[in-house]
């Protein structure tokens, strides 16, 4: 198998950990990678307004790059770029005219996108492609007795017409985990927002949002809290310290990526997960 890959703008610098760990974990399930050239940012958040097609190129001219690969289908890491390009990849599909519309603003292009590219998110070909069984057998050091909470936040499941995932109690994260022998942990926020972009200018909202979620998770056990969005883990990592000082009561817990959790499974090198991207350390609970 080999994936024509969307890497976007975050996982070529503060989520390098989320981009290190998923390579070498495909390296290990002989999985086949190939990155778009010439991708551009995917446009970061997908524009609900009906005349604004101009917002839609971005996406779209990241869907002819896989064209340009002689491939129909591309892989995404980030749930936000995920949740961009699929949308954006829906609203041609189902509106010709803005098809058109966009076909004629990147004129340049030597190809005209058809709407015929699938956007897809390293979850889902995990279960769907590779098959969690297959995982299974390719484990070699099992997480036994890690209680990991996974958290979907907003984007990898929201709206429901491009989520691949139960919009109220996904569960994909949550079954790769226990194919990795760890002990998943139900908690009740793990599809409530992070506070997303507030946290550049409202830190105690987002503090508040991140004191809900990761004490909601550390109630029912869990030693780490695992995502699959890189503004998601800044805001639920990086704010911790806000949090604290907030909230006394609160008990600082590790949050990583769930591709770090795959990958320490599938006997991928320590350089590969990159924890010294984390704020809080979780070395500890590794061991």
């Amino acid at each position: 198998m080999k994936l024509s890959y969307y890497p976007g703008c975050t996982l070529k610098n503060h989520a390098k950990n989320f981009e290190d760990s998923a390579l070498c974990s495909l390296k290990k399930l002989d999985v086949g990678v190939e990155e778009l050239p010439r991708w551009n940012c995917c446009g970061t958040v997908f524009s609900l307004s009906t005349d604004d097609l101009i917002h839609h190129v971005a996406p779209i001219r990241n869907l002819i790059r896989v064209k340009e690969q002689n491939n129909n289908k591309v892989m995404t890491l980030c749930a936000m770029c995920y949740n961009t390009l699929k949308r954006a990849n829906q609203r041609v599909k189902d509106n010709p005219e803005d098809l058109q519309k966009i076909n004629d603003f990147m004129y340049r292009e030597k190809i005209k996108y058809e709407g015929d590219v699938e956007v897809l998110h390293l979850l889902e070909i995990l279960q769907n492609d590779i098959k969690l069984e297959n995982i299974a057998k390719k484990v070699k050091k099992p997480l036994k007795g890690l209680k990991v909470a996974s958290y979907y936040g907003c984007m990898l499941v929201r709206p429901k017409n491009i989520g691949f995932d139960d919009m109220e109690n996904p569960n994909s994260m949550d079954n790769l985990m226990s194919a990795l022998e760890a002990q998943p942990v139900e908690f009740p926020y793990k599809t409530e927002c992070c506070g997303a972009y507030q946290t550049v200018d409202n830190q105690e909202l987002v503090a508040e949002r991140t004191f809900q979620i990761l004490s909601s998770a550390q109630s029912q056990g869990a030693d780490v809290v695992v995502a699959s969005c890189p503004l998601c883990v800044f805001n639920l990592d990086q704010r911790q310290k806000k949090t604290r000082q907030i909230y006394p009561e609160f008990k600082n817990i590790p949050v990583l990526y769930f591709t770090q959790l795959l990958a320490i499974a599938l006997g991928c090198a320590n350089k590969s997960l990159r924890l010294d991207l984390h704020y809080i350390d979780p070395k500890p609970i590794l061991k």
